[in-house]
């Protein structure tokens, strides 16, 4: 019993922190900071933190295969990209809705496995995809009768699309299948670095911190977003397994709404709240549905 509490308290503490993303990170961009600038100081104090924290603490070794290098450089441009595509959301549309809308990302992943993996779509399934399809069409107007902007949603899509195609190679790939959980996030983490190098010119655009805050943010995100999320994730997935902690994955879009509204003072309308609801429903559907048919 204290096993499965342990996991469900690690778990919701993996999705409310992964929510504080907006926390951290439209600050960053108030002061001028671009979203390339912003992700690079994420993860490269990301890397630093967690990798010292692998190698002193943990006593982790860093050694990997030949053959785990392209799958785990691949999987870290995927997950990099979905980081990039949708801190560029938060651009177009408010933060708490992007970040309810990315979570359509299992609703992907079970396309993807039924159409390349043959897995059974069922009536749960296509229930639930109208029922988020419905939801995400009500979030599709923003404060008052604003409709949100078209650019925003394509980006929140993408990153959702690229997540479930980091979820599906984590899962499928056989050389990182077995790898252990933490020296995969940091590798991760440290071949997903290499987007924002590039973009930004190897660092030539790299937007300075010139203020102290902006460097708590960046901490902030790094820590709280980021390793704290993957640290308690793992460990939650192995204690309560990944079906119950991706059901306690509906906690990143409410945190990111709580925050949105306390913080940023977005708007809360009845729409928006219905929109939510159908949304989480429908993935929650799919997912305990899953759950119901393995058992």
């Amino acid at each position: 019993m204290r096993r499965k509490a342990t996991g469900i308290l690690l778990g919701a503490a993996a999705s409310a922190s992964y929510g504080t993303n907006p926390l951290f990170a439209l600050p960053m961009y108030s002061a001028g900071i671009d979203a390339n600038s912003v992700l690079f100081y994420r993860y490269a104090l990301a890397v630093i933190i967690y990798g010292l924290w692998l190698k002193f603490k943990k006593k982790t070794s860093f050694k990997i295969s030949k053959k785990e290098i392209l799958p785990l450089f691949f999987l870290g441009i995927f997950f990099s990209l979905s980081s990039l595509t949708l801190f560029i959301a938060f651009k177009y549309i408010e933060a708490g809705i992007a970040c309810t809308i990315l979570f359509i990302y299992p609703v992907i992943v079970a396309f993807i496995m039924a159409v390349f993996y043959k897995e059974k779509i069922t009536k749960t399934f296509i229930f639930s995809t109208c029922l988020i399809i419905t939801g995400i069409t009500l979030l599709y107007h923003g404060k008052g009768e604003a409709v949100l902007s078209i650019k925003g949603i394509l980006w929140v899509l993408s990153s959702a699309l690229l997540y479930a195609l980091y979820i599906v190679g984590v899962k499928n790939i056989k050389a990182v299948k077995h790898m252990n959980g933490a020296k995969m996030s940091f590798y991760v983490m440290l071949f997903g670095l290499l987007v924002y190098i590039i973009n930004l010119k190897f660092c030539i655009n790299l937007e300075p911190l010139n203020k102290p805050i902006l460097w708590g943010y960046a901490l902030g995100l790094a820590l709280l977003p980021t390793i704290i999320s993957i640290e308690t994730i793992t460990i939650s997935i192995k204690l309560i397994g990944s079906t119950t902690a991706a059901i306690l994955g509906s906690l990143e879009p409410i945190t990111a709404i709580i925050i949105g509204v306390l913080v940023f003072h977005e708007q809360l309308t009845l729409r928006i709240i219905t929109g939510i609801i159908a949304v989480l429903t429908g993935v929650i559907l799919i997912i305990t549905r899953k759950k119901q048919a393995r058992s």
